[in-house]
């Protein structure tokens, strides 16, 4: 194996830039040649790529998003796509692809690296925490930690003006932020995916902490539970107290990668290319209980089941 090309794919997240820098640097120090791809699989079919060198990453640990930048490509789905990433590769004497991103591009790099015996390593990077048989992904913490800092700024002024605040996170099928950051907020209340919402309930609990001389509450919704103006305004006509919505949206996915998704990146980008260099593909790099483990595409890509029971639970003792 002499040349590698690394690539992000996917929804970006924050600690990206520190697994490109890993597996470039750590790839050269090898006696890799290591390539960059850009804008995911669209840049392998468009043969938009360079090769890369120490000093190409200098200077990204502490960015967030992806100097390789990312994007959504339905091209890479069809045969004539896919035929033309693969003509890239040929043409620019690529033995490997390292791929960092999350559910659904590990089933594209599966699907592809199968079709076409190309050797290739995912590197585990997703907000939503989301691929299955590891603890954490990359960047998973950063947006924990991006949200955590919005929603205090917010409880400040919800007790102020002694309001309900009714706040959406990223989540489309996964409550795992909402729930996390409602844990570490003290949040009142959290809706979910996983859970069918009963606003009954909510603003019944709402009503009786008013009573007990609660004055402000702050709520949780998952994006794919609901939507945050929605709720607000359900919960105002049902309860008749003042309720504010706020989205937080695609603030979670920027921001400096955290300590902790920084040093799992460039762990994993380390990984990623010892695993290619010794003639293991088709696996994705992740973390379980401390240890670095590959998981099979296969197995990774699969629905992962989180402890929603215990968690909410917790959040509503805690309230």
């Amino acid at each position: 194996m002499k040349r590698i090309a690394v690539l992000t794919a996917g929804g970006d997240a924050p600690g990206m830039n520190p697994a490109i820098r890993s597996v470039v640097r750590y790839g050269t120090n090898k006696g890799l040649e290591v390539m960059g791809v850009f804008r995911g699989w669209w840049g392998l079919i468009n043969e938009e790529l360079k090769l890369f060198n120490h000093r190409s990453v200098s200077g990204i640990i502490n960015q967030g998003g992806t100097i390789l930048k990312t994007m959504r490509c339905s091209e890479f789905y069809t045969d004539e796509g896919q035929d033309r990433a693969y003509n890239t590769i040929k043409k620019h004497n690529i033995d490997a692809l390292v791929v960092i991103g999350g559910n659904g591009s590990f089933t594209a790099a599966d699907l592809f690296c199968k079709k076409y015996k190309v050797p290739c390593v995912g590197i585990a990077a997703s907000i939503d925490n989301d691929i299955n048989g590891i603890d954490t992904t990359i960047g998973s913490d950063t947006a924990i930690n991006t949200a955590l800092g919005a929603i205090d700024n917010i409880r400040d002024t919800a007790t102020s003006m002694e309001r309900v605040f009714v706040v959406e996170v990223m989540g489309r099928e996964s409550g795992f932020i909402a729930l996390k950051v409602a844990l570490a907020c003290g949040c009142e209340d959290v809706i979910i995916p996983e859970r069918k919402l009963d606003l009954e309930r909510v603003c019944h609990s709402i009503v009786n902490g008013n009573l007990r001389g609660k004055v402000s509450w702050i709520i949780i919704v998952a994006e794919g539970a609901g939507h945050a103006p929605d709720i607000a305004k359900d919960i105002t006509q049902m309860t008749t107290l003042e309720t504010r919505a706020v989205v937080l949206g695609h603030i979670q996915r920027g921001g400096r990668p955290t300590a902790f998704s920084r040093i799992l990146a460039v762990t994993l980008g380390q990984a990623a290319v010892d695993c290619l260099l010794s003639g293991t593909t088709n696996k994705v790099m992740g973390m379980s209980n401390g240890k670095i483990i590959e998981i099979d595409f296969q197995i990774a890509i699969q629905k992962k089941e989180l402890d929603v029971d215990r968690m909410y639970n917790l959040v509503k003792i805690l309230t």
